[in-house]
């Protein structure tokens, strides 16, 4: 099994060593981190398969408290299978909202874009902002602009 330095680890996970020493600080990882006789951290290739793991739950927002709860259910080994599967399933439906989301917000910024090269291209930008219901608020009030 080889062994990996804090410095390896940071550079083939992408996370500071600072960030390392927190995530097992804040308890992230399974189990402790091997030290070496001189007290320096060895990290085995299934701590850094475990930590690019937590990274990954990082990014879609998984919230620390859930991410620890994860690590201690995978540390105590059988038997709470189902209860893994009902964290991953409501980050799962968290994900699925926030992409509902966020798909709707670049529609709307599609459309304004649209609009804005259309007039840019036609040379009538500087009414985009004018009138009663401005061409470029309209789409936000669901109002189809002119």
């Amino acid at each position: 099994m080889d062994e990996l330095t804090i410095g390896q680890v940071s550079e083939r996970t992408g996370l500071s060593v600072h960030a390392l020493r927190y995530y097992e600080r804040e308890g992230l990882l399974v189990g402790s981190v091997s030290r070496s006789s001189g007290g320096r951290r060895r990290y085995s290739t299934f701590d850094v398969d475990w930590i690019r793991l937590c990274v990954r739950f990082r990014e879609c927002g998984m919230p620390v408290t859930e991410i620890r709860h994860y690590a201690e259910l995978v540390a105590a080994g059988t038997g709470n299978e189902e209860e893994r599967l009902q964290l991953l399933r409501a980050q799962e439906a968290r994900l699925k909202h926030e992409l509902s989301r966020m798909t709707e917000c670049l529609t709307v910024i599609r459309a304004k874009a649209d609009l804005y090269a259309q007039h840019v291209t036609a040379g009538t930008a500087g009414s985009l902002w004018t009138g009663e219901t401005p061409a470029c608020l309209a789409l936000e009030a669901g109002v189809q602009p002119v």
